[in-house]
């Protein structure tokens, strides 16, 4: 009885803490709009545990001292020592610099453990160590640090070649970020020049993210860490702080092929036809004119789709966008909402042949079945925003469908033009009942 005296004395001080009903809102407003990296529930960690937790390198503090990550720490270390014998700059600048916005960093996290909150200097010396890791990482792909020795197991040649790709796959992980006002408030010591140019960062990180050939001109803004730079690079488009609220909420995904929330409730079902029924029924594929993940357009009969390479990476980076756009409140669904897109049209691996024979994936994985069974399984519990331009084309699409001429020439085609034999059936029976009207005609009316 005692302990819940003393737990009512506790809540009626909180209560007397807060501020008015009326203004409460806005005053909770500043603590959840610091946050920006959190830490992944189990229950969604549990679909594939590999693509959250870092195989090669932490960054931050939640993996921070993990077994299987103690070989970089060296690595580490050693790169602080190039970028501080470098800039020619004491360590002490940085740790000054840093301290005046250590609690900020330190609000950035979505929980942080005690050793952390009541040990800053143990927190910055992390944040300088694993910052300027970083930073070297990312420049020395861009071929601007040259004073690594060629047998470098991380900044050699050799070790872009085979280390830096596990590295990168890390680097985009939700739980292994760091705040990007470690990377830029390092970079500014080191060089006032960058101190206002956040589009400097930006770069770098695009150049290192960005392969085959991957283009974005558009200005990306202040961003929060590394996997929100990837996932502006993805959208393609200006997302800078005036931009970066696309709207939230949507509609959860109850199964492939079935109702969404919304739709269940107001009994109506809508189908979402494969990439090979969707071309049975006369619609065409090509690749849109950007790589954006928004550029998806329906016109015509015409489906057109953002070219992506499909890799071994590819699953981990979109579970984590998806992670990210799930608790980070007004980032938007866009990434979401093209994985959900994806998912419904690909059931099988001749979805995914389709999709490559017309230029839109580019598959990396080698097999077709594999590519199929990598979207079906990262949408898994994913959300759709219903004010997306994504649901507008899948409306779209779907009326295309359901038109009686197109529903008739689907269903001509998927039973008598699936291969060559009922092709060449189907053909041998309509001539033989021209053949079998004709002679009726002939037998009615007989030649004089």
């Amino acid at each position: 009885m005692a302990e819940n005296d003393d737990w009512v004395v506790t809540v009626k001080e909180e209560l007397e803490r807060m501020a008015p009903l009326a203004t409460i809102g806005a005053a909770e407003k500043p603590h959840w709009d610091k946050r920006s990296i959190y830490r992944i529930p189990e229950s969604v960690m549990d679909q594939n545990m590999k693509a959250y937790k870092p195989h090669f390198v932490s960054f931050g503090p939640y993996h921070h001292g993990d077994s299987h990550l103690a070989l970089m720490e060296e690595h580490k270390h050693r790169a602080l020592l190039h970028f501080l014998k470098r800039s020619n700059k004491p360590l002490e600048s940085y740790v000054n610099s840093l301290a005046e916005v250590a609690q900020c960093l330190k609000d950035s996290y979505e929980s942080l453990d005690l050793v952390w909150e009541r040990n800053t200097n143990r927190f910055l010396q992390m944040m300088i160590v694993d910052g300027c890791f970083m930073i070297e990482v990312l420049r020395n792909f861009t071929k601007a640090t040259n004073d690594y020795a060629d047998s470098d197991p991380i900044f050699s040649n050799h070790g872009k070649l085979h280390i830096v790709p596990y590295i990168r796959r890390d680097m985009l992980m939700l739980e292994n970020q760091l705040p990007m006002l470690v990377l830029t408030t390092l970079l500014a010591v080191e060089n006032e020049e960058t101190k206002n140019d956040e589009e400097f960062l930006n770069k770098l990180i695009l150049k290192f993210c960005c392969r085959n050939g991957f283009s974005h001109k558009a200005r990306m803004g202040k961003c929060l860490h590394l996997l929100d730079v990837q996932r502006k690079i993805l959208l393609g488009e200006d997302t800078s702080e005036t931009k970066i609220h696309e709207g939230g909420g949507g509609e959860r995904k109850n199964d492939k092929k079935g109702k969404t929330d919304s739709e269940a409730s107001a009994g109506g079902i809508e189908i979402i036809r494969s990439a090979k029924e969707l071309h049975e029924a006369g619609i065409t594929f090509s690749t849109s004119s950007t790589q954006s993940l928004k550029d998806i357009t329906f016109k015509g009969g015409k489906l057109r789709l953002p070219p992506i390479v499909v890799e071994d990476t590819t699953a981990s980076m979109f579970l984590n966008l998806i992670a990210f756009e799930r608790f980070h409140v007004g980032v938007g669904n866009a990434v979401t909402s093209y994985v959900f897109f994806m998912d419904s049209i690909i059931d099988s691996a001749k979805d995914v042949s389709l999709l490559h024979d017309e230029g839109i994936i580019q598959n990396a994985l080698g097999s077709d079945k594999a590519v199929a069974a990598l979207f079906n399984s990262i949408s898994k519990d994913a959300t759709l925003d219903p004010t997306s331009s994504l649901d507008l084309v899948h409306k779209k699409v779907d009326k295309h469908c359901n038109k009686t001429w197109n529903k008739w020439k689907a269903n001509l085609k998927h039973t008598y033009f699936r291969n060559p034999w009922s092709t060449f059936s189907f053909a041998a029976a309509i001539l033989l009942f021209v053949l079998t009207i004709l002679q009726t005609i002939f037998t009615i009316w007989p030649s004089k």
